[in-house]
């Protein structure tokens, strides 16, 4: 026989393919695709209300009561990771299952195009999840979120009437000159037992005028030492008291105010950087979870396909 000369159909090993046998059939099957895609994403919508709703319940305004924070991060990773495995699996299979049964293709190629259906179905279901994360998802996750949040709000705002002058208010003094920044450390300065008549009632531009000084001994640095004079003896005229107790009373007060500043700054330095890693550790979390949504559907997907093409056996009468 020529070297070139076609082999004929009885030489044909099994596991080999002809140019004839399969050039006019299509090597992925959209429907099947589209079919395990949208299996995905509808287990993925459901698993993650269910995760929003366990998650919901695990957390409390009360303090002590509830989950702790490292306890919701790590049962959140976990339920992603699951989520992803449980509707990309179911996916993948799917598409693998669903797909066309191809003839006299090698076992490798069928192998590697029921991976990537596989993957096919987990890229397009990811895709569609990710498009109605803010849509559809958001619709249904906002009642419970606006619940929780409005219990938080509740005690954030019974806290920050108690600590109205503490370390909130403080951080903003830095640069600034609002009224109120420093209103309780002015109100100290202008206390007094039993002021003069003249001064039973301390003038509004007094107090004005130290919030200004206050702010801007915060914004420099330090307060300056004419300020603090001018400002003693504008208290010493107000409440009565002689010129060093006054000016002892505005370092007091300026000392006080300058460490609350201080440690609220820390403070939300501290939530800043803890919310940072929090977030990088989501998002590598995120992607670990993707991944093996990735692997699981390209497996699933060969094993859909695998039982796709096995033989059936009918038993005959």
């Amino acid at each position: 026989m020529h070297p070139t000369a076609p082999l004929a159909a009885e030489h044909i090993s099994p596991g080999l393919t002809t140019a004839t046998s399969h050039s006019f059939t299509s090597g992925l099957s959209w429907s099947a695709v589209f079919a395990g895609a949208a299996a995905a994403a509808a287990l993925s919508f459901i698993l993650l209300i269910l995760g929003f709703g366990l998650g919901l319940s695990a957390i409390s305004p009360w303090t002590n009561t509830g989950a702790t924070a490292s306890t919701i991060g790590i049962s959140t990773v976990v339920w992603l990771a699951l989520t992803q495995i449980a509707a990309s699996g179911l996916g993948g299979y799917l598409a693998g299952r669903l797909r066309n049964r191809w003839i006299d293709i090698h076992v490798d190629e069928v192998y590697f195009r029921d991976t990537a259906h596989g993957l096919l179905a987990w890229a397009v279901a990811t895709l569609v999840t990710a498009t109605l994360l803010t849509s559809a998802i958001g619709t249904v996750l906002s009642g419970g979120a606006e619940v929780g949040a409005g219990a938080l709000r509740g005690v954030a705002t019974a806290a920050t009437g108690v600590a109205a002058a503490g370390a909130g208010q403080m951080a903003t003094s830095r640069g600034e000159t609002g009224s109120n920044s420093t209103g309780y450390f002015v109100d100290t300065l202008f206390r007094t037992n039993q002021a003069p008549a003249e001064a039973q009632a301390t003038d509004a531009s007094s107090r004005a005028e130290a919030t200004r000084i206050f702010a801007n001994a915060l914004r420099t640095g330090n307060l300056d030492a004419q300020d603090k004079q001018y400002l003693g003896s504008v208290i010493a005229r107000q409440t009565g008291v002689d010129q060093a107790t006054a000016e002892t009373r505005v370092s007091q007060a300026y000392e006080r105010l300058d460490q609350t500043v201080t440690q609220a700054t820390q403070t939300a330095k501290a939530a800043a950087d803890k919310a940072r890693k929090a977030t990088a550790y989501s998002a590598l979390w995120m992607f670990v979870a993707l991944l093996c949504g990735a692997f699981f559907a390209s497996l699933f997907a060969t094993l859909g396909g695998k039982r796709r093409d096995h033989p059936v056996i009918v038993a005959r009468a």
